[in-house]
């Protein structure tokens, strides 16, 4: 960035009412975090970053810390922001997505947005182009944290949907000034829940836009008296949150989901990648759903794909197919239901990526698919997060695809959960963690 265009962008950030720029990133517990300048130091924010222990790798939901044998209370590492990447959130603030460096600018180890970019870089040298969309569902709160509604809900419900049509219609205004795009909105199953679809986009820019959407539905829900949380399981027996992704991949010759032979239309290579999927799925687990409470979400009978299957539109199994019909305009994916919002959604993708991409080198056969409720029929994933951890923890896999620093410092930071809040009987930490992962 020269010095002319510095000057031209903070001049242009400062018509739109900036005084704040804020560069975050999104720690292993899935918690995200920022640091802010005032607008004049935009450039320094680009250049030399913001300097940040390398704790916050390891920071935890409840503000404490698990130090490993490799961090400790010594370094410093960099936050960086590319300022094409900048958003206005509101409240005169303009943020930015930031990646997680040394001194000199080299990607630290646990910067999973950057794991996440060289994963898109390999998918490139495979041949291949990924898409990711994502679904983002959360609950409405009130400012002490109770439910926003009193009266009976009706999931998906026209009444229920427009009794917050102020807030709904505010929220598409202001996603559209912050440049969110999302492709539907609507008021879900569970009571005061709400769930926003975001379109597919390559796979760093699809979870820049996860965070970005979090911050607009928590600023816009602020500002109507409201509190939005995040959490897996916000009320104890209701309705869970997920954070469910879907992957569409291609090659030269078009679409691996659709154009073959195979079931569906699947060709040989699509095939071998939703085998990867389901593969490394208990390898993978701790990723996609490794908080204190995911187990208590990740349960049959709560379509958050508790079985470890795959089926054309089945909401059970692990993987949902969904073909490519004039109902579905984007074309073939699959759906990883099992993700819920307490994960890092740029480990997220690459452990979701990667396995894809595993399957396919590895020419994996795709299992029989299961076209009824897999209940009590076909194996299902572990919910004891003790278990999870690990399996997670000694897995090759695991390490292969996320790098064994990821795997040490995850682990230490779900195990301080697990410590800390395990033990508490499941109200008390449904309770004590719903804004955990809010932003």
């Amino acid at each position: 960035m020269t010095a002319d265009t510095e000057r031209e962008l903070v001049d242009r950030l400062r018509a739109d009412n900036v005084a704040l720029v804020a560069g975050s990133m999104t720690d292993l517990a899935g918690v995200t975090r920022a640091k802010y300048v005032p607008v004049h130091r935009l450039g320094a924010f680009v250049r030399s970053g913001m300097g940040v222990s390398p704790s916050w790798s390891v920071f935890c939901v409840d503000s404490g810390i698990a130090f490993t044998p490799d961090i400790g209370v010594v370094g410093d590492q960099r936050l960086r922001i590319d300022p094409a990447d900048l958003h206005l959130i509101g409240d005169g603030i303009a943020w930015a997505p930031a990646r997680l460096g040394d001194q000199n600018g080299d990607a630290a180890p646990l910067c999973a947005r950057s794991l996440l970019g060289a994963a898109e870089s390999a998918l490139a040298g495979h041949g291949l182009t990924a898409l990711v969309g994502a679904e983002l569902e959360c609950t409405m709160l009130t400012e002490d944290g109770g439910h926003v509604t009193a009266e009976p809900w009706s999931p998906y419900g026209i009444r229920t949907s427009l009794h917050h049509a102020a807030f709904l219609t505010d929220l598409a205004a202001d996603a559209d000034r912050a440049g969110l795009a999302f492709e539907q909105l609507h008021t879900e199953y569970g009571h005061d829940q709400l769930e926003m679809s975001l379109p597919p986009a390559a796979p760093v820019a699809a979870a820049d836009a996860v965070i970005l959407a979090r911050i607009v539905i928590g600023r816009t829900a602020a500002r109507h008296g409201m509190k939005i949380s995040f959490s897996p399981v916000p009320f104890f027996g209701e309705a869970g949150n997920g954070a469910h992704l879907h992957l569409s991949l291609a090659d030269e010759q078009g679409p691996l989901f659709s154009g073959g032979h195979g079931p569906h239309g699947i060709r040989p290579a699509g095939e071998s990648a939703i085998a990867g999927v389901l593969d490394t799925l208990p390898d993978l687990l701790g990723v996609y759903a490794g908080s204190v409470l995911s187990g208590t979400r990740l349960q049959p009978g709560n379509w958050a794909g508790a079985a470890r299957c795959w089926g054309l539109e089945n909401r059970e199994a692990a993987v949902r197919f969904v073909a490519a019909t004039p109902g579905n305009p984007h074309g073939a994916n699959v759906e990883l239901k099992i993700i819920d919002p307490s994960a890092n959604p740029y480990l997220a993708m690459l452990a979701f990526l990667g396995s894809a991409l595993r399957g396919i080198d590895r020419k994996l056969p795709l299992p029989d698919e299961v076209a009824e409720d897999p209940a009590g029929t076909v194996e299902a994933l572990p919910a004891d997060q003790d278990t999870v951890l690990d399996i997670f923890e000694r897995s090759t896999v695991a390490a292969e695809l996320l790098t064994p620093a990821v795997i040490d410092a995850l682990v230490a930071v779900r195990r301080y959960e697990q410590r800390t809040f395990g033990s508490r009987p499941l109200t008390d930490a449904i309770a004590a963690l719903r804004l955990a992962w809010s932003c």
